[in-house]
């Protein structure tokens, strides 16, 4: 039989310190273990939050450049809306003030009797061309009545003349055109259910209509905006 030998106090204890010495050796590693994969998880986790606040801020930065983006883009667009109708604003009223004093100038053309003669009888020619009726009337103001009376005449003369056949004019006194009128006449046919409208005030309204966008261009140039003229 195999003798079990005692251990000494001596080896008893050299050997509990071996195994001390393993045992804190290995919970040492363990523990560096642990602490390395705990540093590499709050690597990992900052990154993630790091990444996280950083896309944050961009998107909120991204926000409000756009909105602020959107906020001039608003402003610059009033503000051009705003100066486009004052110059619209001005421009029409320098062309009012245009229309208003060619008004004023066709009161002047009346003063002259034996030019405003003429213009009438060219007016009731040009009434009584577009009619081609036998007999005609005219309506213009009372205080015209002694000048129109005698553009018939002419009127009457001249067309016979031009077209052979003869034309009777009166005088519809009473339909007078307005006291407040500028001048001009109305030359009435089909049993009085034409009127063409040969006043001065008639002319001028004619004249804004048709040479607006020619007088537009003179004064203020071509608008390279537009597509279409009037």
């Amino acid at each position: 039989m195999s003798q079990v030998h005692a251990m000494s106090d001596d080896q008893v204890a050299g050997e509990l310190k071996k195994m001390t010495a393993f045992i804190r050796q290995e919970a040492l590693e363990k523990a560096k273990e642990i602490e390395i994969k705990a540093d590499e998880e709050f690597a990992i986790e900052k990154s993630k939050l790091v990444r996280q606040e950083t896309s944050s801020i961009d998107s909120a930065y991204e926000k409000k450049f756009k909105q602020a983006s959107m906020s001039q883009q608003i402003t610059r667009s009033t503000v051009a809306n705003k100066t486009r109708l004052r110059i619209l604003s001005s421009r029409q009223e320098l062309l009012d003030d245009l229309f208003e004093k060619a008004r004023g100038k066709l009161e002047d053309a009346t003063k002259d009797k034996t030019k405003y003669e003429g213009i009438c009888k060219g007016l009731i020619l040009e009434g009584a061309y577009a009619l081609n009726e036998p007999k005609i009337e005219v309506r213009a103001r009372k205080q015209d009545y002694e000048v129109v009376k005698k553009a018939i005449e002419k009127a009457e003369k001249e067309y016979k003349d031009n077209v052979k056949k003869a034309l009777k004019i009166e005088i519809d006194e009473k339909n007078p055109q307005p006291e407040g009128s500028t001048g001009g006449l109305s030359v009435i046919g089909g049993n009085g259910k034409i009127d063409i409208n040969n006043t001065f005030d008639e002319r001028l309204k004619l004249l804004e209509t048709e040479a607006l966008p020619s007088i537009r261009t003179t004064l203020f140039g071509e608008n390279k905006n537009r597509k279409y003229t009037d």
